[in-house]
């Protein structure tokens, strides 16, 4: 059987990197692309000798997302079978407390991005099809919007609605389009401060919320199962099913118990 081609943003640490390590581990080729050079590498580390390429990439930039396909495609010889759209930041806090600079920043970088690496993929996931696939990374603030977490979580409801389109839009072609939906992930995001007002990190207030953090295994396992089969959403982490169950069968009580969260995450 031919080798097959994974492309994967954000692939320099946290979710990309365990993603990267799993297929590079199944024997496929690697794609990394992120704007950390030195987390390429170390996650290039990773994979056997010979089966990944790096690829510098802003994924707000529609051209170099051309630039960076192409050129993976030329060192895997020839095909890319699936793009893992990953690439994303945090924003928590209330809206009031977010810069215009970090309103635009994040829906450039987990929504526009995500758009533009649709767009760029397209070509080379159609002569890959049929069982090519797109991915993204949405999230479980994707499910139902938390307070401290509007911004954030009109990107990733956008991601959501994305895959559902797009999965639609391409079927005749071939193409798979799925998303992740995880919960809080043992990555470095959690150690950054939710928003530039705030001094407290991400991983300090979800574990005083008492909330479960996923290891970052659990979802490298979930986009192997993601690409593989026929679930357009996959929940990842404890707290993304229960969310998910609550908010198909008792909304009104979830909204009820959102209401009346005190302090909203990152604020």
């Amino acid at each position: 059987m031919a080798q097959k081609t994974i492309f994967i943003t954000g692939g320099a640490s946290g979710i990309g990197r365990a993603v990267a390590e799993r297929f590079g581990r199944a024997g496929w080729f690697v794609g990394i692309a992120d704007i950390n050079e030195d987390g390429m590498a170390g996650t290039a580390a990773l994979i056997p000798a010979g089966f990944s390429s790096q690829h510098k990439l802003d994924v707000r930039d529609r051209a170099a997302w051309d630039a960076a396909l192409a050129d993976c495609a030329e060192a895997s010889g020839g095909k890319i079978d699936v793009v893992f759209n990953n690439a994303g930041i945090p924003l928590g806090g209330r809206l009031i407390d977010c810069s215009a600079e970090e309103v635009e920043r994040t829906l450039d970088i987990n929504l526009k991005g995500v758009i533009f690496g649709a767009q760029a993929a397209y070509p080379w996931l159609k002569a890959a099809a049929p069982g090519s696939c797109l991915l993204n990374t949405a999230s479980a603030a994707g499910i139902y919007g938390m307070p401290g977490g509007s911004i954030y979580s009109a990107t990733k409801f956008g991601v959501r609605s994305i895959t559902e389109s797009l999965d639609g839009e391409w079927k005749d072609d071939g193409i798979s389009v799925r998303d992740l939906m995880p919960s809080f992930i043992e990555t470095p995001l959690l150690d950054h401060a939710p928003n530039r007002a705030s001094n407290a990190d991400i991983r300090g207030q979800v574990s005083s919320a008492g909330l479960e953090i996923t290891p970052v295994s659990e979802v490298a396992e979930a986009a192997w199962a993601a690409v593989h089969g026929q679930k357009v959403h996959t929940l990842v982490g404890k707290t993304a099913k229960k969310l998910a169950f609550a908010a198909r069968w008792m909304p009104g009580a979830l909204r009820k118990q959102v209401s009346g969260l005190g302090r909203p995450m990152g604020g």
